[in-house]
């Protein structure tokens, strides 16, 4: 038993089996520890927030917000063969064709079809039952194209914009129908500005029926989406950015405006409720655009539109 024991011991003291020794699980640890958590977007010198971060720092906030990250839409199926058509056109970025089999091509089909390979878009012969599944059985003809999912900006990347001229932002609050986003997109590529910010919740995002509204102008404006536009109007301000919201029963009447010259945020409500009280509380002035009686109120992408070239023609 004695000489049992010894060799036991033997084997634990020399480590004459493969693998580790006695006392080496401290070197491991050691062997295993980095070098420290990576530091935040905010916190790296040549990172885009940097500048939101600089800007709450001098503000005199003790806790800068960190900013908004990029995000992606869910993709997005247009059926039908007019749709399809109509989406290709505009040139709608499209990731897949889909198109039944033994399908009863007329010009439609076959004018979608050359589009698709002109841009080299693949084309999957699909099963009826398959394509029904895809587009959750809508009426689809047979034809049905996949739309990538949108990848946001970052609301940082309009501080201090690629493109010449002053700052000027748009931003969106409450507004849901995708043609005015559209709309919107397309007068901001019109009139000198720089993006288009909108809230991940309540708020129409980046689909293939704004993307035809704006008539190729999406493909050169970015939109930003954020989790809290109270939040990000806040660090537009901070960054240098004056706010001012549209509203029936503003402060100042356009034609008054007095910082069109300045960095600035324009901040258009819904047609329903106008600007939410937060966002109300966070623009610097509300502004109304002047019309006859007669009218109750404008399109919310026709107001912008009329906002942008004010302060357009202004700047000039």
């Amino acid at each position: 038993m004695a000489g049992n024991s010894q060799r036991r011991g033997a084997v634990r003291k020399t480590g004459s089996k493969k693998g580790a020794t006695v006392g080496s699980g401290g070197q491991r640890r050691r062997g295993l520890e980095g070098k420290g958590p990576t530091p935040k977007a905010s916190d790296r010198p040549n990172h885009k927030a940097h500048k939101f971060a600089n800007a709450a720092a001098k503000s005199g906030s003790s806790r800068p917000q960190r900013p908004q990250r990029r995000t992606k839409a869910s993709s997005e199926m247009v059926a039908g063969r007019n749709s399809v058509l109509e989406a290709l056109r505009a040139d709608i970025p499209v990731a897949t064709m889909y198109v039944a089999g033994r399908i009863d091509a007329d010009d439609r089909v076959r004018e979608a079809l050359k589009i698709a390979g002109e841009r080299g878009i693949p084309i999957l012969e699909t099963p009826r039952g398959e394509l029904d599944r895809l587009t959750d059985d809508a009426v689809h003809q047979g034809l049905a194209i996949q739309v990538p999912p949108y990848e946001y900006a970052h609301p940082s990347d309009f501080v201090d914009p690629q493109t010449p001229g002053i700052p000027l932002v748009v931003a969106l609050d409450g507004i849901t129908d995708p043609r005015n986003l559209g709309a919107i997109i397309r007068s901001v590529a019109a009139f000198g500005g720089h993006g288009v910010v909108v809230p991940a919740r309540r708020s129409v995002g980046m689909t293939a029926s704004a993307w035809k509204t704006s008539a190729g102008a999406a493909a050169r404006i970015p939109v930003a989406q954020v989790s809290n536009l109270n939040q990000a109007l806040k660090d537009f301000k901070k960054a240098g950015f004056f706010v001012i919201g549209l509203d029936m029963d503003g402060d100042v009447e356009l034609p008054d405006l007095e910082l069109a010259s300045e960095p600035l945020v324009i901040v258009v409500g819904s047609e329903g409720k106008g600007l939410s009280k937060l966002v109300g509380e966070n623009c610097d002035q509300i502004v109304s655009v002047p019309m006859s009686s007669a009218v109750e109120s404008l399109n919310a992408g026709i107001a912008a539109g009329v906002t942008l070239y004010e302060v357009a023609r202004r700047r000039r």
